[in-house]
């Protein structure tokens, strides 16, 4: 039997040993620890000149004095970057950290609610392949919008739309059900692709590019965090009353499932005011070689130079395979986690069994999360991000592999503990990937034509009637390219 408390146990330890490893207290303790390539400016002492009266003495006294001063005001200038970094970052995280955390309320409980009001299984499959499919049709031009009218702007209008789906739930119409799903695959393309742009564009602007992968970090560190709380907190909220309609013949109701969409529609209010009061506007910087034809509407040539852009660049093209790979194995094992476990569980202890600790463990793979996105601020101290996210893939296929010929419930779970690590990690390496290759006027729309192809990959797997074993050899496969294509990427990037 598996002891998923001892699990999560372990991983938890560890992750808070990777974390100090990656804070900047251990910097401050073991500062021998730290390796130079880090910040690539660790002074040395300068030996004493002794009998000093010569000329050749007072021209190294001179040439000293003068690399006391340059190394003094490179000292003033990176603690400067870093006063900007730390004031950039706290605004950021406060407002992608509050999307986000209403993103997670909602998440496990969509299901739930359309089967509570006595859905179809066939019905709310519909509703959710119109959720995707509005994320691939309406994300494709509304990412070029958002560069030309403002990502702080549409950051606004995310809140907005996602309000207005969190709203839809209370209704048990079919249509308005339809509508808050088409309204939500809206705001998903722009929660992963928005946010995004505008903390690459801020960083640019703030002239603290060398801190984007440690943002990154933070963001996945502090997006495993609130997932956690919001799985607490969901819990609590979808139990707190009893759901039923506000009167016999009425088809608006409250309680129940609808708890955890309440509190995610107060953090999208809250989200949208503290970005329009923190954040300043930026907007993709405008190119020479826009593809994009005068008279044409802002959309539709914001979205024709995405994609030229996109075909033009190896590198471009190439990035968005992969990430479309790996977050398309992502999802699917998202949706298989949980029957492939629970069939091994029953297998194991027959008519013992009595169910999953489904929230410890989900809790463990956010933790897995937490320690990927440490090991990433680690690595980064000794490696590009190209040639880590070779290794993340690889690890990432591995760890596919495990689980498909795994034949316990035990090694199965330690397999996608590992793949949540890599998850933790993929997320900072791609996003400091993604800021360095793709260009800024056109960076949320090109984020937003990579998600086509992984809502292809989504639909695919929500249609098909895969077993997860052929789920997992698939993710498998994808990974097995991804390791590929990152290869060939890197040796590009890094022989340029």
């Amino acid at each position: 039997m598996t002891d998923y408390n001892l699990i999560f146990g372990a991983v938890l330890l560890f992750n808070i040993l990777v974390t100090f490893r990656a804070s900047s207290y251990w910097k401050k303790y073991f500062p021998d620890g730290v390796s130079t390539s880090e910040g690539g400016k660790q002074e040395e002492d300068p030996s004493p000149l002794i009998g000093g009266g010569d000329k050749e003495g007072e021209s190294t006294d001179l040439e000293d004095g003068g690399s006391k001063n340059e190394n003094t005001s490179s000292a003033a200038s990176d603690a400067a970057a870093d006063i900007r970094h730390s004031q950039l970052l706290r605004k950021y995280l406060a407002v992608y950290l509050l999307a986000a955390f209403s993103d997670w309320l909602q998440g496990p409980y969509v299901y739930a609610l359309y089967d509570a009001y006595g859905y179809s299984q066939h019905d709310i499959a519909v509703l959710f392949v119109a959720g995707f499919g509005s994320s691939m049709v309406f994300g494709s031009f509304i990412g070029g919008m958002a560069d030309q009218g403002g990502r702080r702007r549409f950051v606004i209008l995310f809140s907005i739309i996602y309000a207005s789906s969190c709203m839809t739930k209370h209704f048990k119409s079919f249509s308005i059900l339809m509508l808050g799903r088409l309204l939500g695959g809206i705001a998903t393309s722009l929660l992963f692709s928005v946010f995004e742009a505008w903390l690459i564009g801020a960083h640019a602007n703030a002239n603290v590019m060398s801190h984007l992968g440690k943002s990154f970090s933070m963001a996945q560190y502090g997006n495993s965090i609130v997932a956690i709380l919001a799985g607490q907190i969901a819990n609590k909220a979808a139990s707190y009353a009893e759901f039923k309609p506000t009167s016999e013949d009425s088809g608006f109701y409250l309680g129940g499932y609808l708890g955890p969409f309440d509190i995610s529609l107060i953090s999208l209010i809250i989200c949208g005011l503290l970005a329009s009061s923190l954040w300043e506007e930026n907007k993709g910087e405008s190119s020479n070689d826009d593809d994009s034809k005068p008279g044409e509407s802002s959309a539709t040539g914001a979205l024709k130079g995405a994609f030229a852009a996109t075909i033009r660049s190896p590198d471009i093209y190439t990035c968005g395979i992969i990430s479309s790979l790996f977050e398309g194995s992502m999802y699917i094992f998202v949706f298989m986690w949980t029957p492939a476990l629970t069939a091994l569980a029953k297998e194991e202890m027959g008519d013992a069994f009595e169910g999953l600790p489904f929230g410890v463990i989900f809790s463990t793979f956010m933790v897995c999360c937490m320690a990927g996105s440490s090991i990433f601020s680690i690595a980064m101290e000794k490696m590009k991000p190209e040639q880590l996210a070779v290794i993340v893939f690889g690890v990432a296929s591995c760890a596919f592999l495990m689980v498909v010929f795994s034949g316990s419930a035990t090694s199965t779970f330690l397999a996608m503990n590992l793949f949540e690590m890599c998850v933790g990690m993929y997320f900072p390496s791609m996003g400091t990937m993604k800021g360095m290759i793709v260009p800024e006027d056109k960076r949320a729309a090109i984020y937003n034509l990579f998600r086509i192809p992984l809502n292809f990959i989504v639909l695919f797997s929500l249609l098909t009637d895969l077993t997860p074993r052929v789920s997992f050899i698939l993710c498998g496969m994808m990974m097995v390219v991804a390791t590929l294509l990152q290869m060939q990427l890197k040796s590009r990037r890094i022989s340029a």
